[in-house]
């Protein structure tokens, strides 16, 4: 399936349409990933053939559960800018700041930025407990163990934040620990039918929240190609 037209299924799966700019973002940064990626050793030496299904709509995934209210997300183990960089030019609204203490891996996150011209991102490299600060959304894919995770998540956001942590790419529903005391989990799974396997996601919330913070997420179409 070419790049173009697993854009537009990843676009339904979203309920959303992408501008011209947004589709070359994406394709630049498609190939950006196959290749300079790929040699620096950012993503895995056999991921070339799967960067949309594994890579960009995986990430995207993200999106359906942040809140239209959100201004701000900290990308925490972005390593060369996932999710972050697909986020970036999905949302160009948020503002993002990509986490990691790999100089290196922060290095190859910013020239993609540079190349790409994206200018809603900023890099820092740093140790999470480092990080200062609170942001509307803390997302994680894959770089923390879920109660770590918490732990950054309550430490980062205020009442009213979402944290995201991606967990699997299996067919099964994954074991989750109970939350710690103030905390709720709640656990999805996105891109079933669209993705090659779904992508389950573990959504963290304060436990003062309200009925309108719950219903404020955004949704997608049901529709398929």
């Amino acid at each position: 399936m070419s790049d173009v037209a697993n854009l537009d299924r990843i676009a339904c799966w979203l309920g959303t349409e992408w501008s011209e700019q947004q589709r070359a973002l994406f394709i630049e940064y498609g190939e950006w990933l196959a290749g300079e990626a790929i040699d620096a050793g950012g993503i895995g030496p056999r991921e070339g053939e799967r960067i949309f299904d594994r890579h960009i709509a995986d990430s995207l995934a993200f999106a359906l559960l942040i809140p239209d209210r959100a201004s701000t997300l900290v990308d925490v183990g972005s390593g060369v800018g996932l999710p972050a960089i697909p986020l970036a030019i999905a949302l160009p609204e948020l503002s993002i700041t990509i986490v990691d203490r790999s100089e290196r891996r922060c290095s190859l996150a910013a020239r993609a930025l540079r190349i790409l011209g994206i200018e809603n991102v900023e890099v820092r490299v740093a140790d999470v407990d480092d990080l200062e600060g609170t942001y509307d959304v803390v997302t994680f894919r894959a770089s923390l163990l879920p109660p770590n995770a918490t732990r950054t998540f309550v430490r980062l956001t205020d009442l009213s934040g979402t944290g995201l942590l991606a967990l699997t790419r299996r067919e099964r529903a994954p074991e989750v620990p109970e939350p710690p005391t103030g905390v709720i989990f709640s656990v999805t799974s996105e891109g079933v039918g669209v993705l090659d396997s779904p992508a389950w996601i573990l959504r963290m919330q304060h436990t003062r929240f309200t009925e309108e913070q719950t219903d404020d997420v955004r949704r997608h179409d049901s529709c398929h190609s």
